[in-house]
């Protein structure tokens, strides 16, 4: 990720609210992209999203001006990029039938990161 922010980053930088952690990107904005930011996490989810959102960015960084509002990681795990008010990105579940159906979006955030990253649920 050489090349980005003021250091030559992007960094991943996350805050507890009332309604669970929040992580968000800092530096893509330098590169004239758009920030992106997860909230409501469980606190046990936060290291592994950590992860998500860095490849997310990578993923902006190489799509350049032209944004996507899907998001195809590895392994089929597919984001949808919402844009929310100050410029920002919202990560959240694609539509269905891949999003989450009952199970809700906890579960949904679960298994994107045993699917990408398995070792950071266990």
């Amino acid at each position: 990720m050489k090349g980005w922010g003021v250091r030559g980053e992007v960094r991943v930088v996350g805050a507890e609210r009332s309604g669970g952690l929040e992580l968000r990107t800092a530096g893509l904005a330098a590169r004239g992209l758009p920030e992106v930011r997860v909230t409501g996490l469980p606190p046990y989810l936060g290291q592994g999203w950590a992860r998500v959102l860095g490849a997310v960015a990578a993923r902006l960084a190489a799509a350049g001006p032209v944004l996507p509002v899907l998001v195809d990681l590895d392994g089929g795990v597919v984001l949808r990029l919402v844009p929310e008010k100050e410029g920002t990105l919202a990560v959240a579940p694609p539509p269905p039938p891949d999003g989450p159906a009952a199970a809700g979006v906890e579960a949904w955030r679960r298994d994107v990161l045993t699917r990408l990253f398995p070792e950071a649920v266990s």
